[in-house]
């Protein structure tokens, strides 16, 4: 199924929690930081939305859990900004680990073999997982051993290599069989 190109949905970044504001906080009282960043003190929240609409900005409680809760004199919407760009900063240098696949057979050569194990290596080298798989045709869906002994010889020719874990054993999923490791 095709999806309309105008249909997919942005991406919306979440700024982790949500910061109250304004008339939304709650509690009767709070510690207030200014705008330059010192502590005024412990005051109404009543006292404290006055003085950030004197100053024509906005009351954001940055630290809820805190006892009193913690809120600043600053502009809300400067401040929701700063957040996701700390957000997008965060996720850009996240680590992906991706899942890369190697296709084998029961039936393979040898020298197949060989240029699947390279390609494997070449997805350890990167830090990627590996999943080996083996697709059973025909006859050879009663011969399920033999596609997971193959797997299994395939896992200790890499193992001579590198230091593996094993994230998922060999399975057999109906016509497949399959197993994903991953370099220590």
């Amino acid at each position: 199924m095709r999806i309309h190109y105008r249909r997919r949905k942005k991406p919306q970044f979440d700024i982790g929690r949500q910061y109250q504001a304004n008339e939304r906080i709650r509690t009767p009282d709070c510690r207030v930081i200014d705008a330059e960043g010192t502590d005024i003190g412990v005051m109404p929240t009543r006292k404290a939305l006055e003085l950030a609409r004197e100053q024509e900005l906005d009351l954001v409680e940055v630290a809820p859990k805190a006892n009193p809760p913690v809120c600043r004199i600053i502009d809300y919407g400067q401040f929701k900004y700063q957040k996701e760009k700390e957000q997008k900063a965060k996720k850009v240098h996240a680590k992906k680990v991706e899942v890369k696949g190697v296709r084998i057979s029961v039936k393979m050569s040898e020298h197949d073999l060989q240029v699947r194990r390279q390609k494997a290596k070449e997805f350890l080298n990167a830090g990627q997982k590996l999943k080996i798989e083996i697709i059973l045709r025909g006859r050879e869906k009663a011969h399920g051993d033999l596609a997971m002994q193959r797997i299994n010889e395939f896992i200790e020719k890499l193992q001579d290599e590198y230091e593996l874990y094993i994230e998922q054993a060999v399975k057999r999923q109906g016509g497949n069989v399959s197993a994903i490791i991953g370099r220590k």
